[in-house]
C-alpha cells in the first residue's frame, strides 16, 4: 500500500493571518463606492459629450439654413429643431433655439439639458454656430469678367 503524503500546511493564499479576518469585506466596502463613483462619472462625462455634439451640430445646419443668399432666420431655426427631434431624442431635452442674421454673418444657438445619471443634476448645454452669408458680389480689380472673351487671369 501507497502511502501519499499530507500537507499539513495550507497554500500561501489560502493562509490567513491574525487580525486579518474580514479584511476582504472592508476592502470591498471601501473600493466599491469609488468604483462606481468612477464609473458614474465616466458615464455622465460621455453623456454630456454627446448633448453637446447633438447640439453643435444642430446649429450647423441651423446656421447653413439661415446663410443662404435668400435663407432667413426662421429657416435656420426650424432646420435646427428638425435636426434636434430626428437625432437628440432624450440625450438633449428642453431645447430652445433661437437665431440672428445680419448683412455679413447668421448666427444659430442650441441650448438644452443633458441626460444626467445624478439624481437631481441638470447639466445646461449651450452651442452656436456662425456663418457667413452667401450674396453676389460684383468683381472688381485687375481680373476681368472670365464670361466675356479673353477672360481669366492675365498674368498667366
Amino acid at each position: 500500500m501507497s502511502h501519499t503524503p499530507v500537507n499539513r500546511h495550507p497554500p500561501a493564499f489560502a493562509r490567513v493571518r491574525a487580525g486579518e479576518r474580514g479584511s476582504t469585506s472592508i476592502q470591498m466596502v471601501i473600493l466599491m463606492p469609488a468604483l462606481f463613483a468612477v464609473m458614474f462619472l465616466g458615464m455622465q462625462a460621455a453623456l454630456i459629450y454627446h448633448a453637446r455634439t447633438l447640439a453643435i451640430a444642430s446649429a450647423q445646419e441651423g446656421a447653413r439654413a439661415a446663410g443662404v443668399e435668400n435663407g432667413t432666420t426662421a429657416a435656420g431655426i426650424t432646420t435646427a429643431r428638425t435636426y434636434l427631434a430626428q437625432t437628440a431624442g432624450d440625450a438633449l431635452t428642453s431645447s430652445t433655439v433661437t437665431s440672428t442674421r445680419t448683412a455679413t454673418t447668421a448666427t444659430v444657438t442650441v441650448r438644452g439639458v443633458a441626460l444626467s445619471v445624478l439624481p437631481g443634476w441638470r447639466p445646461a448645454i449651450t452651442q452656436s454656430a456662425s456663418v457667413t452669408v452667401e450674396r453676389i458680389t460684383r468683381t472688381t480689380g485687375p481680373f476681368p469678367d472670365p464670361d466675356q472673351s479673353g477672360g481669366g487671369n492675365p498674368d498667366v
